[in-house]
């Protein structure tokens, strides 16, 4: 045993790296002496010496100690179940015959674990192998950002020691609190990325030399590529254990946006080029083994569970795409109303593209998925609700009065009026719902009707079998007293309008023009009672100015009472029409608009203020005449005395 002894301290004198030699399957220690033991690992075999592996483990010493028993001279033991396998184990050899170890952040996980397996702890030898790696996982790894995220990467592999050594809880503690630090602050992009030190000015320095350079200011996504390359469960536990530091939502979102991208290939077919968001863009990668369609599965309930619940933290675009790609992949109900109630929250954010999603079911009915749309927006306007915003009520004279919810409202009902238009054309659509989606939305939130009226006519053109009764349901959704002079003017020439719908858009029409017409004389008697009074102009140049505004609205008034004259015939005639046909059995639009003739065009009140200033000068002119004759006649009189 002496002999032994001192040959083995010769022996790491002088070992080397170049002691260890594989032959195929197995690994040979060529110190001189003849290996006395067999360490089966996986399926390598490691052909070494009792002495330097019981020297430094309890393990190895108790399973040597047993093997010699049996009286055989050279012992077999096996050692399934130590972490990393033969890699890791054939680093603990080398550790034991006195060959200089290299840890790094790749490798200091499985040796930890394995030195903690075999016991290798300070009974059996000072600087045994428990100590040097705890040494350098505390005093290098979880310093440094890199070290710890490769370190972390490592930990799946462990999991089994996971609880008693806390390896994957501390590199986690590690990365949030620079994760949650500010990196210009702290310097920790420049000290992973690359090794240069900076200097007490700011520069970067090579070998203690200052270059001159500066570090480059880093944004607080700068860690969102390197968290995605975790697995998602130790993902998963870093972002909630960021969340317990407190970190800004809107950074966890960006974080869980950047990840969802690039693990689920179908997101951004979805999204496609209208996420403009720089800040949590990221350009396709190429997985080795995309993930399956049941891991995407699991990730997007994943995601809804961690995405904060709250107005704004992520694109209405990428809630858009999340749902796209939940009813591809055919996710539970539950999930999919979840995504639909976050983007009711923001419905007034998105645009008519991120509504037109195309309808995935086997049945195929319509080209884009109404339904979704129609539980979206019944979402947002029980949100509008919660929150506050109540209907809008009328005043005295017909004014809306605003409420802090209008414009949002009234955002989402231009937008559904636009995508209610698009899909209208689908020949597959039912009336029923159209109709639906369409009465969904409050009548308050409609300044105008012209969009919905847009609407309604491309359905009717699209669907030109409609009996006259559902066109006249259809046409119920609009308000005939909301449509603009230029809706009302197409409306009464468009043919595939029920003709009762025609005469109440003349009807309103015309009782616009009345209005405009009251107000237009309530302002002129007002301008010429101011005049009167003299409450004008400091000059007599605003009298002027006056005067002549108050002769352009006379005129104006002229064209308009012209007009609604037109228009009081045209309305006794249809009227006069429609009893006549009553009693006809069949007719049609075109006869009526044939015989009457109707080219309703919108007509301006305007007039020409040179017509106007041309007349004042010429009764200017007749003025000046008269007063001359009246000298003339002065000067030619006799005088008499």
């Amino acid at each position: 045993m002496q002999e032994f002894c001192e040959k083995m301290a010769c022996m790491k004198l002088g070992s080397k790296t170049d002691a260890f030699k594989r032959q195929g399957q197995a690994w040979f220690c060529t110190t001189g002496l003849p290996s006395d033991i067999v360490v089966e690992v996986g399926e390598m075999s490691f052909h070494l010496h009792k002495f330097p592996l019981l020297s430094r483990s309890g393990v190895m010493e108790r399973l040597i100690a047993e093997a010699s028993e049996e009286g055989e001279e050279k012992c077999s033991i096996c050692l399934p179940d130590i972490p990393g396998g033969a890699k890791t184990f054939e680093l603990v050899a080398k550790f034991c015959y006195g060959v200089k170890l290299e840890l790094t952040a790749s490798n200091v996980v499985y040796l930890r674990c394995a030195a903690e397996h075999l016991e290798m702890t300070e009974e059996y030898g000072e600087g045994n192998l428990i100590t040097k790696t705890e040494t350098f996982l505390n005093q290098v790894v979880l310093r440094n950002w890199k070290d710890s995220l490769r370190a972390l990467q490592t930990c799946d592999d462990i999991i089994s020691y996971d609880e008693e050594l806390n390896v994957t809880k501390r590199c986690i503690e590690s990365l949030a609190i620079k994760a949650s630090t500010d990196p210009n602050l702290s310097g920790w992009p420049i000290m992973e990325y690359g090794g240069p030190m900076q200097s007490p000015g700011g520069s970067v320095l090579w070998n203690g030399i200052s270059t001159g350079a500066r570090v480059k200011n880093t944004s607080s996504d700068w860690w969102y590529e390197d968290a995605s390359t975790l697995s998602f469960p130790r993902y998963k536990r870093l972002i909630a254990v960021m969340e317990s530091r407190g970190i800004r939502q809107e950074i966890i979102a960006g974080s869980l946006t950047f990840y969802a991208k690039k693990y689920l290939p179908g997101l951004n077919r979805c999204l496609g080029a209208t996420d403009t968001n720089s800040s949590t863009c990221v350009a396709p990668v190429a997985l080795e083994a995309p993930p399956s369609e049941e891991d995407q599965k699991l990730l997007l309930e994943e995601i809804d569970r961690l995405l904060p619940i709250q107005k704004g933290l992520v694109s209405t675009n990428f809630l858009f795409g999340l749902l796209q790609t939940a009813l591809i992949l055919r996710v539970s109900p539950s999930y999919i109303s979840n995504f639909e109630k976050r983007i009711g929250m923001q419905l007034d954010q998105a645009t008519l593209e991120d509504l037109l999603i195309p309808n995935f079911s086997c049945s195929m009915e319509t080209l884009y998925n109404v339904d979704c749309v129609q539980q979206i927006l019944e979402h947002f306007l029980a949100m509008d609700q919660i929150i506050g915003g109540a209907s809008p009520s009328l005043v005295d004279d017909g004014q809306i009065t605003a409420s802090p919810s209008l414009t949002p409202v009234t955002l989402v009902a231009k937008l559904i009026d636009g995508y209610l238009a698009e899909v209208a054309s689908d020949v597959n659509l039912k009336l029923p719902k159209f109709q639906a989606l369409a009465a969904s939305v409050p009548d308050y939130s409609r300044p105008l009707d012209d969009g919905l009226y847009r609407a309604v006519d491309i359905y009717l053109k699209s669907h030109p079998w409609l009996s006259e009764s559902e066109k006249e349901q259809l046409c119920r959704l609009m308000d005939c007293q909301k449509l603009s002079l230029e809706a009302c003017t197409h409306a009464a020439q468009n043919e595939r309008l029920p003709l009762r719908i025609v005469v109440q858009i003349l009807f309103f029409e015309q009782l616009q023009l009345r209005t405009s017409i009251t107000g237009c004389l309530l302002v002129s008697d007002n301008l010429d009672g101011s005049r009167q009074s003299g409450v004008a102009g400091p000059t007599e140049r605003g009298w002027a100015s006056t005067a002549r505004e108050n002769q352009v609205l006379k005129v104006g008034l002229d064209n308009m009472r012209t007009r609604v004259s037109e228009l009081e015939k045209e309305c006794s005639n249809m009227k006069q029409e429609i009893e006549r046909l009553g009693r006809v059995k069949s007719f049609t639009w075109g006869n009526v608009s044939k015989r009457f003739g109707f080219k309703l065009k919108s007509r301006m009140c305007s007039a020409q203020e040179g017509s106007i200033s041309n007349q004042n000068t010429e009764s200017r002119k007749n003025e000046k005449l008269k007063d001359r004759q009246g000298q003339h006649k002065k000067n030619s009189t006799p005088k008499s005395r």
